[in-house]
């Protein structure tokens, strides 16, 4: 069988000056192309988790396998370069420049990957398609980010994220400032991004109304300890 392209065993975790760890023997794995749904209320290591993943934080025990490759052996520099090579996140607050346009903000998630530059092969041509796909009106596209709405910003956060085609997407509850109407158009035009891309996808939120359009739905309570595993 092959290996899972995120492969999480027995990860410990805990911030200076905590009692406890946030994260304990938790167990996760996300195969490639896989849409993954995680729950967890506010606290319960859901940011941590994606920290983890994403090489910012480094665990206390355990062992995070991604794309082959075991973070724990990368040194600094090389987890951020393979980072940027292999990870799209779409933060909760977006992270957007706010004096750049929805365009420059995209290829942001080019800027420092070869890889994903070389994927995108025409990058600012690739960055157009994705804001157009992603349902930004094009009259939209040369504005500063900070004067578009809220939701129009995810898009463009959603677009960086993608473009150059990363094995894994992260989206830390990328919907939470939206309605269920706008929550419900985000998701379709994510998915289908995310299928043309051909990445998979970790969606952490705490909406669990969403849960049944996944591959998958993790309660992050159950992944600690070995008590659960996608």
């Amino acid at each position: 069988m092959p290996e899972p392209l995120l492969d999480i065993q027995a990860l410990t975790f805990a911030w200076p000056g905590d009692r406890a760890p946030v994260i304990d023997g938790l167990r996760l794995a996300v195969e490639p192309g896989q849409r993954v749904f995680l729950a967890g209320a506010s606290g319960s290591g859901k940011s941590t988790l994606l920290a983890l993943i994403g090489g910012l934080v480094t665990p206390a025990g355990g062992r995070i396998r991604f794309a082959g490759e075991d973070l724990a052996t990368l040194s600094r520099a090389r987890r951020d370069r393979f980072r940027a090579d292999h990870l799209g996140v779409i933060f909760q607050q977006f992270n957007l420049l706010p004096w750049l346009d929805p365009v420059a903000n995209v290829l942001l998630g080019c800027q420092f990957s070869s890889a994903r530059r070389q994927r995108a092969d025409n990058p600012e041509r690739a960055a157009r398609e994705l804001l157009a796909a992603m349902g930004l009106a094009e009259d939209r596209w040369a504005r500063r980010a900070d004067e578009l709405s809220v939701g129009q910003q995810q898009r463009v956060a959603a677009a960086r994220a993608l473009i150059g085609q990363p094995d894994l997407v992260l989206a830390d509850e990328p919907t939470s400032a939206l309605d269920a109407d706008r929550r419900d158009a985000f998701i379709e035009l994510l998915f289908a991004q995310v299928e043309r891309a051909g990445s998979a996808i970790l969606f952490v939120s705490h909406d669990r109304d969403l849960a049944n359009r996944f591959d998958a739905t993790l309660e992050l309570a159950e992944l600690h300890a070995g008590r659960a595993v996608a």
